[in-house]
């Protein structure tokens, strides 16, 4: 019986990984949306929604009867609350994913124009963030996902940067307003990706050490 539990136990793994693959797909493509302006892309991204919200449920639906069926040692019985909060997670990544092609695809009815922000920089340093927690989750490594939490400053501080930068100029230039909010919207929602990044690396380091992380305590 322990055998096939850890066999679910690697099973419900995978599929978490499966889940993570398709919302970076999602993030990568609005990103690439975002800097070719191919409204197409777009709409790969949109089509794609269901399926993550779909295989989030199963994952909750397999780490729910694992949790009914079992009585799971301590160490496993993190991991699959691990499981469950980044599941959550990465479903809100992948929500993060649409937002920015909705952004997009407004931005495509106005003049493509040079904005005083790198989007793509932004998307470059959240989208890391996603991978090397992603990487700490396969790998059980707290210290990569330790890593983790020092890059969100990092994300912070570009995101207030193009906050001031695109408020600037909204005041400065009227005209530009639709293409600066879109800007300064997508800009959020990277950061906010970054955030998501953030809460699976403290999972990920819950799950290994047993140590809660949240609210900026120090790991264990």
């Amino acid at each position: 019986m322990r055998v096939k539990f850890h066999q679910s136990l690697d099973d419900l793994k995978e599929k978490l990984l499966v889940m993570a693959g398709m919302v970076e797909q999602a993030i990568q493509r609005s990103i690439e949306a975002y800097r070719t302006r191919d409204l197409s892309i777009c709409e790969l991204v949109l089509r794609s929604e269901p399926s993550i919200n779909r295989l989030e449920r199963e994952i909750d639906q397999m780490a729910l009867d694992l949790l009914a069926m079992e009585q799971p040692m301590a160490i496993d019985l993190r991991f699959i609350l691990s499981v469950i909060r980044i599941n959550a997670d990465l479903e809100r990544v992948g929500d993060q994913a649409v937002n920015i092609a909705v952004r997009v695809r407004e931005m495509g009815a106005f003049a493509n124009i040079d904005l005083p922000v790198d989007i793509p920089k932004l998307a470059s340093l959240s989208s890391a963030m996603v991978r090397k927690a992603l990487q700490a989750f396969i790998e059980a490594d707290a210290d990569l996902a330790s890593s983790v939490l020092k890059m969100d400053d990092q994300v912070d501080e570009m995101n207030d940067a193009a906050f001031y930068a695109l408020s600037s100029l909204i005041k400065e230039r009227p005209e530009l307003t639709p293409q600066s909010l879109n800007a300064l919207i997508i800009a959020r929602n990277l950061e906010r990706v970054g955030d998501h990044a953030t809460n699976i690396a403290e999972d990920v380091i819950f799950w290994v050490r047993g140590a809660d992380v949240r609210h900026h305590t120090t790991p264990a």
